[in-house]
């Protein structure tokens, strides 16, 4: 990406137009739909960029820009409230040099040169409302909507327990408070278990959780959801008796408002950022997610000197927390063994919102990076999530080391199953032996054997194949299939371990739940040959290399007879398949429980010859494309299909060799690289245009 000051007219205003179409889309899906479209760092990125370039050209301002609009435009289904003061919003800064120009800035315009105080305030995760009181009662609730407008809420505001629905003590006759309603991660996280146990679509994180369920078109939803809030500012006010910042928050108390416990009068830059580093580091033990801390001149007739810019106080300022990284604590190491037998380390984590996703666990690679890092059950740690990338662990901080806590001991047998866990010479992962014979590899095998790019078997989510495997019910993939046979016949349960007689007479499980899931075995009988390839778990065989193999066999059985007898002439051939990866391949199919399983599968399933269809001149013929984020009109696993059958090579991460890069919500780093190697960006709708 070209630096501001090497930027031509031409480039500055097609960068402009760029900036307002992506923030445009982002702004709707954030406020609208509740469903972010840019990660918090993707989007405060371009916010700083088009106000930079504003900067340079300022005849380039578009009608549309960002820096003109508060929110986004209202939805239907509520009534319209205008607000009698704007709600407007706060300009951003993040590091501890630009809140000492933000304070500069203001002691300037004051022409003043003593300290001023500030008061600061946690920046709360959730969604902005406003809650007029006429004589004490309550009788309006609104969204901040676009600023001017904001949506008629009241209903859905009485259910929430906090707000108090009439005032005690002393109060103006017109009062206006403004705050933020949230959902605590408590709450969150007894919300999405209880979807999950009934199939429902969980939330990402609390802030999408608590504005999807404030704007319900039915408040008995919104009482369902368990909501709070906190106050924090006011818009009309028939008369003003508070002279200061941390008098209205005393106020607010009196009147039976929650406050937030952690809003600090801060007399320096030296104690705002101490106070923010405090922050920082309790955040992951709030219940609630801060995505950084307000700064608010103290004094209100100060306040009123300042005044505003367009649409930003010049008396306040918000600081941003790193999009991406977050501190918080880890509770314990545990070893995850997977389907070929490696050990991963996993850090349970105290959950935190890391870049808009609530991260309860990391990677920690494997024992060498443990040891290097020095990474403790107990410690303080920094987790990272960039993109598409799993969370990981990217520091500890020493200082805050609980004392009595000891460097972890790496297991030298599977924890699973007891056999000796052997890392080999040249690796730097360490593997149970114990085979199938570890319960832990085979059950991971089903899971991987029923996965979306594999048999992709609706009804066999993780947490069904893990119960089933546990009880019994399911010791080979191969189980699968004589289910709905078993399930008819009580008499076959008989030696499984439970007893169990009928799924329908499980917990969370029904008649038509069960036919639902006999009918997604039943249409996965006959499978293709990529799918089956990749089904079967063979190491460093993904589903770019089982297809590679399907087109190049042809027919799984030649293919299985070949590499059984060794022919490897055609495999190592193959551009994508090196000599590491053949080994392997070969290897797995001289491995006589492979072939009983596979033998096994092959009574049941028939899998089909493969016949190239790609289309050879279509847009993408010959193109290499990246998919980032999370598609909503389809899986990533069908996307990648549809652009390969289109003749596209479908690629992992961005290049300059890279021709389109196509995003969906939370699209990571791949779409800011894109963007700064001048590669075209597709939305998934302008995707499916460019195919139809």
């Amino acid at each position: 990406m070209k630096e501001i000051k090497d930027l031509s007219k031409e480039e500055a205003e097609r960068e402009l137009e760029y900036i307002a179409k992506e923030m445009a889309k982002s702004d709707i899906a954030y406020y609208q739909k509740d469903n972010p479209y840019l990660t918090d760092a993707q989007y405060d990125s371009l916010k700083r960029r088009n106000e930079e370039i504003e900067a340079r050209f300022p005849e380039l301002v578009r009608s549309d820009s960002p820096s003109k609009k508060v929110g986004a435009p209202l939805q239907s289904g509520f009534k319209k409230v205008p607000h009698r003061f704007p709600m407007l919003s706060l300009g951003d800064v993040f590091s501890i040099e630009e809140v000492e120009d933000f304070v500069q800035s203001v002691k300037r315009f004051l022409n003043s040169a003593k300290e001023l105080d500030f008061m600061a305030e946690p920046k709360i995760d959730g969604l902005s409302f406003s809650a007029r009181y006429e004589k004490g009662r309550f009788v309006q609730g609104a969204t901040r909507g676009d600023g001017v407008l904001g949506e008629d809420i009241t209903e859905n505001l009485k259910t929430i327990k906090e707000l108090p629905q009439t005032l005690s003590g002393d109060f103006p006759d017109i009062l206006e408070v403004r705050g933020e309603v949230y959902m605590k991660k408590s709450d969150f996280f007894a919300l999405n278990e209880k979807y999950e146990a009934e199939g429902k679509k969980t939330f990402a994180n609390p802030r999408n959780a608590a504005a999807g369920s404030l704007r319900q078109l039915d408040p008995k939803i919104t009482a369902e959801r368990n909501l709070s809030i906190f106050a924090y500012t006011w818009g009309e006010v028939s008369k003003r008796v508070w002279d200061s910042q941390a008098d209205f928050f005393n106020h607010l108390k009196a009147w039976g408002f929650p406050i937030n416990e952690h809003n600090h009068l801060c007399r320096s830059v030296k104690e705002i950022d101490e106070n923010f580093q405090h922050l920082m580091e309790i955040r992951a033990d709030l219940d609630y997610d801060i995505d950084g801390v307000v700064y608010k001149v103290n004094d209100i007739a100060l306040q009123e000197r300042l005044g505003f810019l367009t649409r930003t106080p010049r008396w306040a300022v918000a600081h941003k927390f790193p999009a991406e990284q977050a501190i918080t604590r880890l509770n314990e190491i545990r070893i995850q063994v997977g389907r070929t037998g490696a050990l991963t380390p996993v850090a349970n984590l105290e959950p935190i919102n890391v870049g808009g996703v609530i991260v309860a666990h990391a990677t920690l690679h494997n024992e060498d990076e443990i040891k290097r890092k020095d990474i403790r059950e107990g410690d303080y740690v920094i987790v990272q999530r960039a993109g598409d990338v799993i969370p990981q662990i990217v520091g500890v901080l020493k200082d805050k080391r609980p004392e009595g806590t000891k460097e972890f001991a790496f297991p030298t047998t599977c924890p699973i199953c007891g056999a000796h866990a052997i890392r080999e010479e040249d690796e730097a992962i360490r593997r149970c032996t114990g085979g199938l014979s570890c319960p832990a590899q085979a059950k991971e095998r089903i899971i991987h054997f029923v996965s979306k790019e594999a048999f992709d078997i609706t009804g066999l989510g993780d947490s069904i194949v893990e119960d089933f495997f546990n009880e019994g019910i399911l010791h080979t993939p191969a189980d699968i299939f004589t289910l709905e046979e078993r399930n008819d016949d009580a008499s076959l349960f008989a030696e499984q371990k439970g007893s169990v007689l009928h799924l329908e007479q499980r917990n969370g499980w029904g008649k038509k739940s069960v036919d639902n899931l006999f009918k997604a075995i039943q249409a996965k009988r006959t499978i293709s040959m990529p799918r089956f390839i990749y089904a079967l778990g063979i190491p460093q065989v993904g589903a770019a290399t089982a297809l590679l193999l399907a087109k190049n066999y042809n027919n799984f059985n030649h293919f299985m007879a070949e590499m059984q007898n060794k022919q490897t002439e055609l495999l190592v051939s193959i551009d994508g398949i090196g000599a590491n990866m053949a080994t392997d391949i070969v290897e797995f199919f001289q491995e006589a429980h492979n072939l009983n399983i596979i033998n096994e599968l092959l009574q049941y399933v028939k899998v089909e010859d493969y016949i190239d269809d790609t289309i050879s001149d279509s847009p993408l013929s010959g193109k290499t494309v990246v998919f980032t984020g999370t598609l909503e009109q389809m899986t990533r696993s069908e996307a990648k299909a549809k652009a390969q059958k289109l003749g596209a090579k479908v690629a992992g991460s961005v290049s300059a060799k890279t021709d389109y890069v196509i995003i969906g919500a939370d699209a990571g780093s791949k779409a800011s690289k894109a963007q700064e190697l001048g590669i075209k960006i597709l939305s998934e709708t302008e995707f499916l245009e460019l195919i139809k």
